[in-house]
């Protein structure tokens, strides 16, 4: 049984939600992804300019008149969400957690998709595959995707990016749609230092793009990366500690030092263009969504974007 409490913030999103899943229903999500092939519907005598391939003989022979076979696209979908839930989700600063954005992300399109009458599943990882729940239909299973998202206490202190794609290979066979939802924050890749750990840091990306590859061969992946103002630049206030979610390290730090904070910002800057030259290299069109700011713009704008691209 779910506690009441619970119940009543899983319903409360799901209200928050429902007006947003609305409005990207009117919108490109019917025709934004591709279903998963093509299914025979019937056939007619054929035509002048018909493709010679589609002709069934068996009915040409029958007949003695050439006719053609007619196929339609099977709309219905996979929908995969892969969520990030390492500790740096839990950090936000502006009236809202990157997991709390995380989770009406997730919501919402799970949401969408049952409306599309699509099935729609959730894998929720850290270092470690936190749960598993394969692709199912209905308002109930959505309910409980939310509450996963909402109160799944992660076990794992770290982020490992390539063990979640591993694990989603062996278990998703299906070809799917991949909202793959994450900071994409490398924790636990060493970031700067001796040349032992920057050659540890080019191996783990080298494996980590390896894997991104193989994951892209076999499903339609979307990069959907949850960020926060405060971990691109920081605010005047003086000296502040501050504690990387994922090592513990605590380092003060002085905010009032024009030199740091500009610091901070161009070693902020070398990671998203490290990390965004990466999906440029898998043609990975990412999606950024920031805490605090409305989804539902930026997700329609993703979806008549991939729609005029043909994705």
């Amino acid at each position: 049984m779910i506690p009441s409490e619970v119940l009543k913030k899983i319903k409360r999103i799901q209200l928050r939600t429902s007006h947003r899943v609305d409005e990207l229903l009117t919108g490109s999500w019917h025709s934004a992804f591709k279903g998963r092939g093509i299914e025979f519907e019937e056939v007619r005598p054929y035509q002048v300019g018909d493709d010679v391939r589609t002709i069934d003989w068996n009915v040409t022979a029958r007949s003695d008149t050439p006719f053609v076979k007619l196929f339609r696209e099977e709309r219905e979908l996979a929908v995969m969400l892969l969520v990030d839930l390492s500790p740096s989700i839990a950090f936000g600063t502006q009236h809202q957690t990157k997991r709390e954005l995380v989770t009406e992300l997730g919501a919402t399109l799970a949401m969408s998709a049952i409306k599309n009458n699509d099935k729609v599943g959730l894998t929720l990882f850290t270092d470690q595959i936190e749960k598993h729940i394969p692709p199912r239909k209905g308002s109930r299973h959505v309910l409980r995707l939310i509450r996963e998202m909402l109160y799944c206490d992660p076990v794992g202190t770290r982020t490992d990016l390539v063990a979640a794609i591993d694990h989603f290979n062996r278990t998703t066979h299906r070809r799917s749609v991949v909202f793959w939802i994450s900071d994409f924050l490398l924790g636990s890749v060493p970031q700067s230092g001796s040349l032992q750990s920057e050659t540890q840091r080019a191996n783990a990306e080298k494996s980590l793009e390896r894997s991104m590859r193989v994951l892209s061969r076999r499903h339609d992946v979307i990069p959907i990366i949850v960020g926060d103002e405060r971990e691109m630049r920081l605010p005047r206030v003086g000296l502040i500690r501050l504690r990387d979610s994922e090592t513990g390290r605590v380092q003060l730090v002085d905010t009032g030092s024009r030199r740091v904070r500009q610091q901070y910002e161009a070693i902020s800057q070398q990671r998203m263009n490290a990390r965004d030259a990466m999906f440029a290299r898998l043609k990975w069109m990412p999606l950024h969504l920031q805490t605090g700011d409305d989804i539902v713009e930026p997700l329609q704008r993703y979806f008549h974007r991939r729609e005029r691209q043909g994705k």
